[in-house]
This record gives structure tokens, sequence and C-alpha cells, in this order.
């Protein structure tokens, strides 16, 4: 069997490892989609009369309100399946059983893409079930098939480099209390972005960090293709933060992996 094919079976095998704790613990799922749709339904019928007035258009309060914001919504969904990741490969690593697959026959990197593509299956998953629960509560897309697809890219893409990025942050903590905590602030960036609202109404010095973090050029891409509007330089710069936290996470979690067991 050649190296790649000897690799590709092993990180299939971690695979559905991962795959069966997920449908082991179901909760942990259904703890990750019912945060985003805690968000959303607390957004759009608390807040949604008066912030969807803010936004001005043609219908104006919730229904408004409810297509603006649930980009945001989901890249919280994305955010929560890290945190997640992170409290996973914390367990396998004080557990002990990174340390026996050290010793195993195994391609190295195959644990870590087990722990990654899991969860980018689980990601999807969560994401599919928080837009229809959007959809349900005003959400109006007004996308074609392709801009579906190349949203749905999009997610997918985020969704890659953040777990390459938690699966590092799950490495490097000494508990799982502790990787339960490091991936908090990816919760706090759809905040403190155009997530819930323009950054045009933040004051300068928040308005500079909204416009620049990693998640702003995102939803406003998913705003362009799933309901119309500019994108601008918006995509360029969403897949430019994809593709360097996905090159950072996997250096990083895979100088963690290859250290001394002893850490």
């Amino acid at each position: 069997m050649s190296t790649m094919a000897h690799t590709l079976s092993d990180s299939a095998t971690m695979l559905r490892r991962n795959l069966r704790h997920m449908q082991r613990y179901p909760s942990l799922t259904l703890m990750i989609i019912g945060m985003p749709v805690v968000f959303l339904l607390l957004f759009v019928y608390v807040f949604g009369g008066t912030l969807g007035a803010g936004l001005g258009g043609t219908s104006g309060g919730r229904a408004e309100y409810a297509t603006y914001v649930t980009p945001g919504i989901l890249l919280i969904t994305i955010a929560g399946v890290a945190q997640g990741t992170a409290i996973s490969v914390a367990m396998d690593m004080t557990e002990g059983i990174v340390a026996r697959f050290r010793t195993m026959s195994i391609a190295r990197v195959s644990v870590l893409t087990g722990h990654v593509v899991g969860s980018l299956i689980q990601t999807m998953l969560g994401l599919a079930a928080v837009t229809g629960i959007a959809l349900l509560v005003g959400f109006r897309p007004t996308a074609n098939p392709v801009e579906w697809l190349a949203a749905t890219g999009l997610l997918a893409a985020v969704t890659f480099a953040i777990t390459w990025l938690s699966v590092a942050l799950g490495m490097v903590s000494k508990s799982v209390e502790t990787a339960s905590n490091l991936p908090m602030p990816l919760l706090l960036l759809p905040f403190l972005g155009s997530g819930f609202v323009p950054t045009d109404s933040m004051p300068a010095g928040l308005r500079w960090f909204a416009e620049y973090q990693p998640f702003t050029p995102v939803m406003e891409t998913l705003r362009g293709l799933l309901v119309g509007g500019p994108i601008g330089s918006s995509a360029t710069q969403a897949l430019a933060w994809c593709a360097a936290i996905s090159l950072l996470g996997y250096l990083w979690a895979r100088r963690l992996y290859d250290r001394d067991a002893s850490r």
C-alpha cells in the first residue's frame, strides 16, 4: 500500500471513531445547534423590531433584521463547534489515547484529520439546521443555486480553518477546562463585527477593529451571496483569512502533535 493510500485509510478510521463519538453523545451536537438558535430567537424577537427599523429598507422590523443577522448566527454556529472540537482533542490528550496512537503504526496526521473532517461534517449539519430555523423566523434569501453553492463553499472553508485552529488550541491546553475556554473569543467576533449591526454605527476604534477582523468579510460576503448587494473585496479578504488561519492551525497542530509526549 502506498503512503498516500495508507494515510487515507488511517484518516478514514479516525473519522469513523469521531463520528461514533458524535452518535454516542448527541447532546453535544444539540447544544452546539441550540446556542445559535437561542441567539437568533433573542435578537429577532426581542431586539429585531427596533434594530430592523434602524436598518431601513422596504420591509423593516423583524423580517429585515432576521435576514441581516443570519450570517452572523451562522458564524456563531461554526465557533460553537470549534469549542466542542477543542474539548474533544483535549480529552484525547489528557486521557492518554494520543500517546497510545503515537506508538501505533498509523499515519500521524490521521489522528488530526479525523477530528477536522468529523467536525466539518458536524458543523455543516448544524449550519443546515440553523439555516432552516432562520427561514422559519423570517430569513428570506434571494440567492440562486450557484450563489447558494458559493455560500456553502465559503462556510466550509471557514469551518475548515477554524477547526484546525481549535485542534491546535485543544492540544496546547493542559486540561479540558482550559480547552473549553480558549476558543471563547471566537464566539465574540461576530458581535464585534458586522454580525448584528453595521460597522458604521460603531465608535471609531471599535469600528476599525470590526472592519479588519476575520469574521466581518466572511459575513459581508455571505450577505452579498444570499440576499444580494455588493461584495467588493470582501470575498478575497475572507478567502485570504481562511487560508492563513488554516495554515497557521495546521502547522501549529502538527508541531504540538509531533513533540514529546511528556508535553
